[in-house]
């Protein structure tokens, strides 16, 4: 996204604001569990507890009324050497429970032993319905100055420092399921502004399944798992999630975004964010206009292909999150700009005949560029799961002075809906007292008494008006920052259950979406509906959802009818008349490099100088790079082993370079690693397969001149685009990383062959 020249410089001056000490270095890279390294014995001299790791942060110390403690973040931490009761009381023995004799029953009177249990018998609260499963980050956003014209929130102004905390989640799966799942992903910021709390909380996918909110326990019904089995978990790929959305037409446009590469992001950091819904800004003046927000990556926005979402679900099911911590420890804090698509506030709350209020519905950016706001950098790690990313509770009812809402129906069900389930999963109204939900500006809201009130109120009169308390607290203004909402008219109508007539265009907005995509994403759209079809057991519901696509494209029907083995449906309604968006599509441009992943394979006979200076240049320019070798023994003292032949995919890596030949290992025997070919050739198999992985999967790969050998073995083409061979490996590391900007080399996967024409 373009940046206006007069923010530019306080874009640059953001990497000195958010930039924090790298902290222990660990040649091995990212990823150690702890501040130091531990010892083989156990320890036994009493010490403090450890510090936080450097890449960590926690919530500010602020009391429940909001007031700056001016104590350390670490001060909720442990704070005894010695193991204690709840109550701070040192205990001896934390291994046995007291008994009447070594042989003897448990006595009643163990204090410890029952307080230690009842605490674990209530360790886990309700999960989330749906965003059970997520990641989070701290970090900062920094206005640029560019929201005055419409928007008078002061976190908005040039050079106006905001704390965040942002929760990246999938929706369909539960806590324990996978991370690399084909589904919408929830993109949640909390601004800790002085105004108080602003919540962001939007998807990766502009648009919705539905447009009313009474429709959303239907949705989730559907696309949870089935009630008598509890399965499939975390897909959409079963009867009735596509008996719903092939009834339920309004779904169709969500469900085409789910589909296509969006649905399998390659890492959280190169998602797109969006607030879905229409919203409205109100500046200085008391003028309206109205928006939809969006987040866009730095990194630039890419996807996994199929295949390595599949092999990813069962080797490393905490990719993403594991992706986003590690980066964060690395340095390679990701980035995003905050943009709006700024619409007149006219009464009928359409723009270019777009129905604004349709939460299925987006503006294309070519109609309405997105205006940058201010830049976002996710810069530590949380330093408890549970107490923050897991307690984080999220409400678009949190809002500031500047921003409001509309009259969208989705959004009106999320005002109640979220502010609901929060007093259930949190164990009542205090919520926002919990550390990650306290607001950063000051706090006297009459609130009192409840579960969990951490608050201690003084004072006799919590109501207004009264005298008690010296008429405490008052009103405030709109010179005061008070949040005054926008007095929107509202015309005289009949009590209805209807939606306006434009929410019936269910098809024009998905055949754009289709239209918009390269050959390439359209045949992994085509393979995606026809992977989830086949799982759908009722030969009904297939037929009915190929009727919706044929109402989005014939072609796109066609081929997934082919897939099936089922007759190709005639349309219900002509497809619409669609100009592309070039936005829309994944390809085309190139992006900064940081934050990637290298695979070095070594071959540890080979020259050990060779690598290191291969991890050197990596490093160096700001990715990681991860040495593969047979086994986990050091190639020399400086130069350890982060992956084994026996323990590594192609799907960690965003590129290889293969540096050496190497011979089949001990373990290159399919009895002890199944990965193992039938025969042992002079090339280690697994390495073979790493490789070959990663050529299908169109990533670059590069090697010395020797690793000939091992393209034969792989079966890869050593002329194929992408494929990098030479005899000064710094060249070919220079030309593998330019490739990496594009993502993959898209160039290697074959033209497919036209799709019938569109009707």
């Amino acid at each position: 996204m373009e940046i206006p020249n007069p923010v530019q410089k306080a874009v640059d001056a953001v990497a000195d604001v958010v930039s924090r000490p790298a902290g222990r270095a660990h040649a091995e890279g990212p990823g150690a569990p702890g501040v130091e390294p531990p010892t083989v014995a156990e320890p036994t001299e009493p010490r403090a507890p450890l510090p936080p790791k450097a890449d960590q942060d926690e919530p500010a110390a602020v009391s429940a009324t909001g007031r700056d403690s001016h104590a350390p973040r670490n001060v909720r931490a442990q704070s005894s050497g010695f193991l204690t009761t709840a109550q701070g009381t040192r205990v001896a023995d934390g291994d046995h429970s007291l008994k009447a004799g070594p042989r003897g029953p448990v006595l009643l009177q163990d204090h410890h032993l029952r307080e230690k249990i009842t605490h674990f018998d209530h360790e886990r609260i309700p999960e989330r319905v749906v965003h059970a499963r997520g990641a989070a980050a701290h970090g900062v956003f920094r206005g640029y100055g560019t929201a005055g014209e419409v928007c008078r929130a002061a976190f908005l102004a040039e050079g106006v420092e905001t704390p965040v905390f942002v929760r990246f989640s999938t929706v369909l799966g539960s806590r324990g399921s996978a991370d690399t799942v084909r589904d919408t992903r929830g993109f949640a910021t909390k601004f800790y502004t002085t105004d108080g709390v602003f919540d962001l909380v939007g998807n990766n996918i502009p648009v919705f399944f539905i447009q009313d909110a009474i429709k959303f326990p239907d949705v989730v019904h559907a696309a949870k798992p089935h009630p008598d089995r509890e399965i499939p978990q975390a897909q959409s790929a079963h009867d009735t999630f596509w008996d719903f959305v092939s009834l339920h037409t309004e779904a169709t446009h969500h469900t085409i975004w789910n589909m296509s590469d969006r649905g399998i992001p390659r890492s959280f950091r190169m998602m797109e964010g969006f607030g879905v819904h229409t919203f409205r800004l109100v500046n200085a003046e008391g003028a309206s206009s109205l928006v939809k927000f969006h987040w866009k990556p730095r990194a630039g926005v890419h996807s996994l292909v199929w295949e390595e979402a599949q092999l990813l679900n069962g080797m490393d099911p905490d990719f993403h999150r594991r992706d986003l911590a590690d980066a964060i420890e690395a340095g390679a804090f990701p980035a995003w700009e905050l943009g709006i698509q700024v619409f007149p506030d006219t009464p009928e709350q359409t723009f270019q005949g777009i129905d604004l209020l349709d939460p299925t519905k987006f503006v294309p950016e070519e109609l309405a560029p997105v205006r940058p706001l201010g830049l976002m950098t996710l810069n530590a790690n949380p330093t408890n799961y549970f107490a923050e990313t897991e307690q984080v509770a999220f409400h678009p009812g949190h809002l500031v002075p500047g921003i409001d809402v509309t009259d969208d129906p989705l959004l009106a069900g999320r005002l109640f809906s979220y502010l609901d389930t929060q007093i259930t999963r949190l164990g009542g109204p205090n919520f926002a007292q919990i550390p990650i939900n306290r607001t950063h500006a000051p706090v006297n809201d009459m609130l009192r008494d409840g579960f969990h009130q951490d608050a201690v109120h003084t004072g006799v009169a919590p109501y207004k008006p009264n005298s008690l308390d010296g008429g405490c607290p008052f009103f405030a203004g709109s010179a005061d920052h008070a949040f005054i909402e926008y007095p929107t008219p509202i015309a005289a109508a009949a009590k209805v259950r209807e939606a306006p007539a434009s929410f019936a265009d269910h098809f024009s907005q998905p055949r754009m979406f289709w239209l918009s995509l390269s050959p390439v994403e359209q045949q992994h759209v085509i393979a995606a509906y026809t992977f989830e079809l086949t799982k759908v057991h009722e030969q009904a519901i297939k037929e009915r959802a190929l009727t919706v696509l044929a109402n989005i494209d014939a072609g796109l029907c066609a081929e997934v009818a082919s897939g099936l083995g089922l007759p190709v449906p005639a349309a219900t309604v002509e497809p619409a008349s669609a100009s592309p968006s070039p936005a829309l599509s994944q390809l085309g441009a190139s992006w900064p490099t940081q934050g990637r992943v290298i695979g070095i394979v070594a071959d540890p006979t080979g020259d050990p100088d060779a690598v290191r200076q291969a991890r050197d240049t990596i490093r160096g320019a700001g990715m990681t790079a991860l040495v593969i070798a047979p086994t986990g023994a050091p190639l020399a003292q400086d130069l350890p082993v982060q992956r084994t032949f026996a323990a590594t995919r192609s799907v960690e890596f965003d590129a290889l370079l293969v540096v050496g030949t190497p011979a089949p290992a001990a373990d290159d025997l399919g009895a002890r690693d199944a990965k193992s070919g039938a025969t042992r050739g002079t090339v280690d198999s697994r390495i073979a397969l790493l490789v070959n992985e990663a050529y299908r999967h169109a990533k670059p790969i590069g090697g010395h001149s020797s690793a000939r050998a091992v393209w034969t073995a792989a079966a890869v083409d050593p002329q194929a685009p992408g494929v990098l061979t030479g005899g000064d490996l710094d060249e070919v590391l220079a030309a593998l990383v330019g490739l990496l900007g594009a993502h993959r080399v898209w160039d290697r996967f074959p033209p497919p062959a036209p799709l019938p024409p569109s009707a």
